[in-house]
């Protein structure tokens, strides 16, 4: 991927995001920045950024798919805020084992799993609930 002043500012803006963010929430804050990048810009960058490991890309349960930054290249789960898109990094031994065991007890092998927790993060579910 060739570096230009779009794609740089698409990089800063991830690293600068508390968490996870979809396409159009990080073009909506490169505008607000005074950043000159094209919605397509933002979703050819992230989708070529996910290709090649540099962030971690994520379905929701709406299908959108939403990208951060990620902290660690080791495998790992997260745990998502549905509402502000923070995200905690989770390594789970407990979440290996089982894809491990439902594998073998079913004849599987060379499996590969993803696990994502969705819910509401403390500030978010104290917000919620005034």
């Amino acid at each position: 991927m060739r570096a230009t002043k779009q794609r740089s500012a698409i990089v800063d803006a991830l690293d600068s995001a508390r968490g996870f963010r979809s396409a159009q929430q990080l073009h909506d804050e490169l505008k607000r920045a005074g950043a000159s990048v094209g919605l397509t810009t933002v979703y050819r960058t992230l989708q070529a950024m996910a290709e090649s490991g540099r962030v971690d890309a994520l379905r929701r349960d709406d299908g959108e798919t939403i990208y951060r930054r990620c902290g660690s290249d080791e495998h790992h789960h997260h745990l998502v805020c549905r509402d502000c898109g923070t995200s905690v990094e989770l390594a789970n031994d407990e979440v290996e084992a089982w894809a491990e065991g439902a594998a073998r007890r079913h004849g599987f092998t060379q499996v590969t799993h993803t696990a994502e927790l969705y819910g509401f993060c403390r500030d978010c579910s104290s917000s919620r609930s005034s």
